[in-house]
């Protein structure tokens, strides 16, 4: 809930991308939620904030009888769906509308780098139940196909400068977070997906990197590179095999 104090800033990167950020993203693996569900002492009340499009809200589902998935982004709202399960509102994850001791689990994917953490870890404790589990993942740069390396170096070094600052936090697996809570061992997971070009190609036009290089240049990016890209990659209806490394994070609050 709101304690009164003057809301955080939204860095909003993602609004004017969110139909491409929905269609774009990959799917977590299926073996992050099966682990997920062995770890939740009571599969009630899940809070999902930061959720976006709900690319991991759909997964969650199963999980729990219910599921409150929130964004700051009225966009991304707009473009996330889910079952019956599950309910998507417009907040903050620093204030949300859920009681005290509520929830079973807080799951975070891709989006606790955007958080005030101070102020949405007070949250976190206030709204978990004692047993509760936190979660937080998110994974890192695409590791290059075979042969692609190079052409996919030149895009990334291209647009490395207008990743937001948040960035660097992804990139450092959230090392230096001050998570509360007791810490829980969690296994290595890796995010995969069989695109084909066009596929991959979407994916770079989501980056928030990618938008804001066209806002500053009026020039796209992903277009100027992607002859190369297709070059390197052959056939554009061919699939391949692409790769993310990922990271997880997992805490329970103790019993009072």
């Amino acid at each position: 809930m709101n304690d009164g104090l003057q809301e955080p800033a939204f860095h909003d990167h993602f609004s004017a991308v969110a139909a491409q950020y929905a269609q774009a993203r990959p799917e977590y693996p299926a073996e992050l939620f099966g682990w997920i569900e062995s770890i939740v002492l009571v599969h009630g009340l899940a809070w999902e904030p930061g959720c976006g499009s709900g690319q991991a809200t759909r997964d969650l589902a199963p999980v729990f009888d219910r599921i409150l998935a929130t964004d700051p982004s009225a966009a991304q709202i707009a473009q996330a769906h889910g079952p019956s399960n599950v309910t998507f509102r417009v907040e903050p994850g620093e204030a949300t509308t859920l009681g005290d001791g509520t929830a079973d689990a807080i799951c975070v994917a891709q989006a606790l780098h955007w958080f005030d953490q101070p102020r949405f870890f007070a949250e976190c404790a206030r709204v978990l139940k004692p047993g509760g589990v936190l979660l937080a993942w998110g994974y890192q740069n695409l590791i290059a196909p075979d042969g692609m390396e190079a052409v996919l170096k030149q895009f990334s070094d291209v647009i490395e400068p207008y990743w937001p600052p948040e960035r660097e936090m992804i990139d450092d697996a959230y090392r230096d977070f001050a998570f509360p809570f007791d810490w829980i061992e969690t296994p290595v997971f890796e995010l995969r997906a069989e695109w084909n070009l066009a596929r991959m190609l979407g994916y770079f036009s989501s980056y928030s990197a990618t938008k804001r290089y066209i806002d500053a240049h009026g020039t796209d990016p992903v277009a100027a590179h992607a002859p190369a890209i297709a070059k390197a990659w052959g056939d554009p209806e061919q699939t391949r095999l692409l790769r993310w490394p990922m990271f997880v994070h997992a805490r329970r609050k103790l019993e009072d």
